[in-house]
């Protein structure tokens, strides 16, 4: 498995895996109930023009597509509700997809890694997260990697509860 970051031609076929992973998740807003964000799924290449924002995906050894995710080396440029985008010397990522079909194959943790990485390279003292109960299967990953449930990151995403999860890059007590 390779990763790197998204090539332009592979904008459409990743925005189409994000939609199809997201709208078939149990409990999970669908696409008429949060139109807005499955656009912004749609469309998830259109964020590599943010500063500091990197789209990074994963490929087979034949170089198809498995998954990607967004990673924020600034959390100003985050984009989520609550507090989480006034966190200082903190990086995160969100939109974390991989094709239902090879789920459990070790591509998430694969991403996840990735972004660890940049993160530390990119001198942040923490890495920021979150998810919802819909995704609680990837918890366990993220647990298991060190992240910490934070709930001063938590916010409403409409009517949909939204857990802030952050691990501590610096090797102190967590934040």
């Amino acid at each position: 498995m390779k990763i790197r970051e998204l090539q332009p031609q592979e904008s459409a076929t990743l925005g189409r895996i994000m939609v199809e992973v997201y709208s078939k998740l149990d409990g999970f807003p669908g696409p008429s109930e949060q139109p807005d964000y499955y656009e912004m799924l749609r469309n998830i290449g259109q964020l590599c023009s943010r500063p500091h924002t990197q789209v990074v995906v994963a490929l087979s050894d034949r170089d198809e597509l498995l998954g990607g995710v967004v990673y924020f080396s600034d959390m100003a440029e985050y984009g989520s509700g609550g507090n989480a985008t006034t966190e200082k010397n903190a990086s995160g990522f969100r939109l974390l997809a991989v094709r239902p079909e090879i789920r459990g194959g070790g591509v998430g943790k694969a991403l996840t890694e990735d972004c660890i990485r940049r993160a530390r390279e990119s001198g942040s003292e923490q890495l920021i997260i979150h998810t919802t109960e819909a995704m609680k299967v990837a918890w366990s990953m993220y647990e298991r990697m060190g992240f910490e449930r934070s709930e001063d990151l938590d916010f409403m995403q409409e009517d949909l509860p939204v857990m802030g999860f952050r691990m501590n890059l610096t090797g102190d007590e967590p934040h």
